[in-house]
């Protein structure tokens, strides 16, 4: 069964077919009205300065997307975190703390906690309560994670992600679309990370750009072509494993991502056979009977390993599904042409 996130997604773009789609979809378009109102309000107020703007003690880089769902903004955080420290700064990352619950830490600081174990990370719906906390705890400068619509904290670099395999989200508002503001709202940004490039022919990345390029009316920006670049294999044993160990292997995956079809596009190109997926919702809640569940389905497809996101593990208190070694794949960030002026943006920061 697909997850409601990835059944909405198909209803949105168009996959589902029938009446009860095409209906659901024009209740969606009604929706979609007041819902653009109410942003399009909302940052009116905020590019006039009506509604108060809180100001950090240090600089701030925001790491934002337009749209719903996963576009890669985890790896960008990680690399982002791993360059400042190699220039001598203090950074800590700040986020709302979405998922998080009875004193957990959300999925994403879980995950930025192995990929980036010496940098802490602040999260509280106040994103400026989690500034400060940071700060006093010895943050020379912030990373704002999924900051582009937190327009209440003041931020000196504001960087966008965009997923070349859903670049708009359908071009229209949730909830008849997935993007959270309008596309105008591209002119904030400071410079435009394309995630996923491998994924897309060279034309559609021209496309894009070009689009872009449309919404910025002529602005230059700084534009970054990146892939998703798998590392290694994380196992639950704590252990790790190189990449080649899962081809010709029957694989089982699953992932409770924004965009779980990326991931098991990735499990294929890494040469394992799938011999069975599951996709959760984003932030999914791993439970006993959802472990349950996924020992049985990898048993019953044969699988040699059970594979997943980095996001998925951390939640997962097993060390194997069922006698299956449970693995996760560590994903970086590839840049296609060289990074010296996202560096000077950097470093223009103090």
């Amino acid at each position: 069964m697909l997850p409601d996130a990835e059944r909405f997604r198909r209803l949105v773009d168009g996959r589902l077919s029938g009446p009860l789609p095409a209906l659901a979809r024009a209740g969606l378009s009604l929706a979609e009205a007041p819902y653009g109102l109410a942003v399009g309000l909302r940052n009116w107020a905020y590019d006039r300065q009506i509604l108060a703007i809180d100001r950090a003690d240090v600089p701030v880089v925001s790491v934002g997307n337009l749209t719903l769902g996963g576009t890669g903004k985890t790896p960008l955080v990680a690399w982002l975190a791993r360059h400042l420290l190699t220039k001598g700064w203090q950074p800590a990352i700040v986020s709302r703390g979405y998922g998080a619950s009875h004193g957990q830490r959300s999925d994403e600081a879980a995950e930025l906690g192995r990929l980036v174990p010496t940098v802490s990370h602040h999260a509280d719906p106040r994103r400026i309560r989690a500034a400060r906390a940071a700060i006093e705890a010895g943050a020379t400068i912030l990373i704002l994670d999924d900051g582009f619509q937190h327009r209440r904290l003041d931020r000196d670099l504001d960087l966008i992600v965009i997923d070349a395999t859903d670049p708009f989200g359908c071009n229209r508002l949730f909830p008849r679309g997935l993007l959270r503001e309008p596309l105008r709202g591209l002119q904030r940004a400071d410079a435009v990370i394309l995630s996923r490039c491998d994924q897309v022919s060279a034309e559609t990345r021209q496309q894009i750009y070009q689009r872009s390029c449309q919404l910025l009316k002529g602005r230059p920006l700084p534009w970054f072509e990146t892939s998703h670049q798998p590392i290694q294999l994380r196992l639950a044993d704590g252990t790790t494993a190189e990449l080649e160990t899962l081809a010709h292997q029957p694989v089982f995956g699953f992932a409770g991502i924004g965009n779980p079809e990326a991931f098991r596009r990735t499990l294929t190109e890494l040469g394992g056979t799938v011999v069975g997926f599951t996709a959760y919702a984003d932030h999914h809640p791993y439970n006993e009977t959802d472990v349950a569940d996924l020992a049985r389905l990898a048993r019953t497809a044969g699988a040699a390993y059970a594979v997943t996101t980095l996001k998925d593990l951390v939640k997962i208190p097993q060390q194997d599904l069922g006698g299956i070694p449970l693995a996760a794949i560590e994903i970086g960030m590839a840049f296609h042409s060289e990074t010296k002026s996202l560096e000077e943006l950097l470093a223009a920061l103090g």
